[in-house]
């Protein structure tokens, strides 16, 4: 906005701090200082400091709502917990530096907090925390851990992301590389319109999709991929942090009607690259060139693959690229996990069909839409979403039986219609035409924890963690449903308590406690519910859990009561 109107801008950014300066006092803050489009703030607890952020940004948010895009002032929020120096009226140390370089290292718009921060206030604020990593900041002698702050914790407990301290589990270290393990890294884009990224985000996720549709292959997800989208890390590294043999790598440029495409194939347990192409070719040739390209992949990793699965794996492409580019788009909405960015989504998934009407994987991820607002209560009409999902996942695979995407849909709307049969019948479909995808083992095993078959959820669960070693936080609850099932109530807790997120699980741990006996930590995590979910009721809870069976819903209830909700 800067450019477009100085003086507009500089009186936009004073306006707000001024609302800043006005409501930090009562949040136990104190205004030290600003310059230009920047402010430094002191609190008395970090408690006080992420609420003060996520109550201003959501002000910004109000005060953008009627803005045009180039006329919106967002700030980004950089929150440390440690000691200062105080000189007279003069603040100062390495706190407050790592404060600075996490506010740079923020997007526009976003929160995000210190490893330090984070623990003092993610079992006191009812937010969400998406792991960033470990940042090695400039002039700070050690590595800072960041997270971002969600200000919805189911999304954030929905999220992929990456996972703290991953590498002290022992399961992590010890796990063992399959011969045909494989990664596709997120392809590079090059090209004067940033708009045209999804040629790059598409070619990475289909291939990954081709790929993960052979059942030899040990095909890492697209999720855990992504987090090396902007993390300069040598193949040989990837390779090691997800435990896979093979790397597939590459970019894309965009010149009019034109790509270039360079890919690689590299096998890291041999630190050597066993294949390589350049493809000059026109948009259009696209979808022929990600089937070529796999094939390539295929025979180049040795793998003893019929000629039939070959052809099984041709997945069937749009009519046009302005539907694959919307669903592309869409998809990249629905990650999010918001209300507003699954609207969007929505909207995307409808554009599509109106270029193709015919677009099989546009149904399905239209169907995810739906299924997305009944469960999070997003829909403007509850009683209709799963039918709406349940009708286009049928269409999604009417029109390509071949695609995982619509029976992964279909399974979840029949099992919240609680038709369990139907939905555990629609999930082995959907894995066993894509059986590398993690999301849906993750879904299945919800699935079958709900239909009386824990044991086998948990096996599932933790074939899924390993093809998503960055899952979200909901495997975890998953993971610890099926525990809690079981009556293995020691183990429901610990697996709940990794999760980074831990609001959405603390119904399970409240429970868990209360059968323990452990009443005083049951009633915390009761409270705590009660503090996240106002208006909570057990049984009002317990009418939208599909168990198949009316004692494993009575086994739930119980605890929760026992633990006084």
């Amino acid at each position: 906005m800067m450019s477009v109107d100085e003086e507009r801008t500089t009186d936009a950014v004073r306006e707000r701090l001024a609302i800043f300066r006005s409501e930090i006092g009562d949040f136990s803050g104190e205004m030290k200082g600003s310059a230009g489009d920047s402010a430094f703030m002191i609190f008395e607890s970090a408690v006080d400091a992420v609420t003060f952020a996520v109550k201003m940004q959501n002000i910004c948010r109000d005060m953008n709502k009627d803005l045009s895009s180039d006329e919106q002032i967002w700030f980004r929020f950089g929150v440390n917990l440690g000691e200062v120096l105080v000189h007279g009226d003069e603040v100062s140390g390495e706190s407050i530096n790592i404060a600075a370089r996490i506010e740079a290292f923020s997007n526009p718009g976003r929160i995000c907090i210190s490893g330090a921060a984070y623990d003092h206030v993610s079992n006191s604020l009812e937010y969400g925390y998406e792991y960033l990593g470990g940042q090695d900041f400039k002039n700070i002698g050690k590595t800072i851990d960041v997270f971002q702050v969600h200000e919805n914790p189911t999304s954030a407990a929905m999220t992929p992301g990456l996972r703290r301290d991953i590498d002290k589990s022992v399961d992590y270290r010890e796990r063992a590389i399959s011969s045909q393990s494989i990664v596709v890294l997120p392809f590079g884009f090059q090209g004067s319109n940033s708009d045209d990224h999804w040629f790059a985000e598409g070619l990475t996720e289909d291939v990954t999709s081709s790929l993960s549709r052979f059942h030899q292959f040990f095909v890492i997800s697209r999720d855990s991929a992504y987090m090396y989208r902007d993390r300069v890390k040598a193949p040989k590294q990837v390779a090691s942090e997800l435990g896979v043999r093979y790397v597939v790598e590459g970019s894309v440029r965009k010149a009019g009607s034109r790509l270039r495409i360079t890919i690689q194939l590299l096998d890291a347990l041999q630190n050597r690259t066993i294949w390589g192409e350049q493809y000059n070719r026109n948009i259009e040739d696209l979808f022929d060139l990600q089937d070529e390209i796999t094939q390539v992949i295929v025979s180049a990793t040795a793998a003893q693959i019929e000629v039939s699965e070959r052809e099984r794996t041709r997945l069937l492409p749009p009519a046009n690229l302005m539907a694959y580019g919307s669903v592309l788009r869409g998809e990249r909405y629905l990650a999010q996990y918001t209300q507003q960015d699954v609207k969007k989504a929505g909207e995307m998934f409808l554009s599509a069909l109106r270029s193709d009407e015919t677009y099989s994987r546009a149904y399905a991820a239209n169907s995810r839409t739906f299924n997305l607002e009944w469960r999070y209560d997003w829909a403007e009409n509850s009683d209709t979403a799963l039918d709406e999902a349940l009708m286009l996942a049928r269409r999604a695979i009417e029109l390509d039986p071949s695609d995982a995407r619509g029976f992964g849909e279909l399974g979840f709307a029949h099992l919240y219609r609680k038709e369990h049969d139907a939905a555990i019948n629609a999930y082995e479909r959907a894995l066993k035409l894509n059986p590398n995808d993690a999301n849906v083992m993750s879904d299945m095993a919800d699935a079958l924890a709900h239909c009386g078959r824990s044991e086998e959820a948990i096996a599932l669960l933790q074939k899924a963690m390993l093809l998503n070693p960055f899952y979200p936080d909901q495997y975890i609850w998953h993971l610890g449903g099926a525990y809690f099932n079981l009556k293995r109530y020691e183990e429901a807790i610990k697996t709940i308590q990794k999760m980074q997120n831990p609001t959405e699980g603390r119904r399970l741990l409240a429970a868990s406690y209360a059968f323990l006996g452990r009443m005083d930590e049951a009633s915390y995590e009761a409270d705590r519910v009660r503090t996240a979910h106002p208006n909570f009721v057990a049984e009002r809870w317990a009418a939208v859990q599909p168990d198949k069976y009316k004692e494993d819903l009575q086994h739930f209830l119980d605890g929760l009561k026992r633990a006084g909700l």
